[in-house]
């Protein structure tokens, strides 16, 4: 049994990726660019950042194009994202049977504005942001944060997330790694792979 559970958030809690690549497909198409959605989810998945180093070297967008595209984001965020399905029981299970939730970002407020929202921040612990400074993942400095601060057993321990770099954080941390896709790839750091967060029940 886990009895700390460390979240990412963008395309783990929270359903992000398709806002933000919406908004930056239509800032593209006002420069007169046609740029595939599935696409820039797919670049937007690695991260929001190298996603922007791509699409400056692709396209030469300038400055101005990216602080348009920052502060309509940060915009359609507040006001179209929602948790994935699923994700309101398991942290609440988790809360309910004294376990402890961790968020682990590299977002600063917005995802602490997000989870209260969506009445989330109560089952949550400790959050991890931009605003603490940490080395971004796959580094496991946040994570040894964490387990120092908490006295944490390795063993009772797992990061949860969507993409090789926050399974490393974990797996470089020396805990447990839950991968979550929606669709049917594996992933060769997870020592767990789920579809539907509903699933976690069985897991943790």
């Amino acid at each position: 049994m886990y009895k700390h559970i460390i979240w990412d958030f963008d395309g783990t809690l929270f359903d992000t990726y398709p806002v933000m690549a919406k908004v930056f497909k239509e800032g593209l198409k006002e420069q007169g660019i046609e740029e595939p959605l599935e696409e820039i989810v797919k670049q937007m998945k690695v991260s929001a950042s190298s996603a922007l180093r791509y699409y400056e070297k692709k396209y030469h967008i300038d400055e101005d194009f990216i602080t348009v595209y920052q502060k309509r984001k940060k915009e359609a965020e507040l006001e179209l994202s929602k948790p994935f399905a699923g994700i309101k029981e398991i942290c609440n299970y988790i809360h309910s049977t004294n376990r402890y939730n961790y968020l682990l970002t590299h977002r600063g407020e917005s995802s602490i504005t997000l989870l209260k929202k969506f009445d989330l921040y109560k089952h949550f612990f400790d959050f991890i942001t931009s605003k603490q400074g940490f080395e971004r993942k796959p580094s496991p400095d946040a994570i040894h944060y964490l387990i120092n601060k908490y006295h944490m057993i390795h063993s009772e321990s797992i990061m949860i997330g969507d993409r090789d770099l926050d399974l490393l954080s974990g797996k470089n941390a020396g805990i447990s790694a839950c991968y979550f896709t929606e669709g049917n790839e594996e992933n060769q750091y997870a020592d767990y792979t789920i579809n539907n967060f509903l699933e976690l029940f069985s897991i943790i």
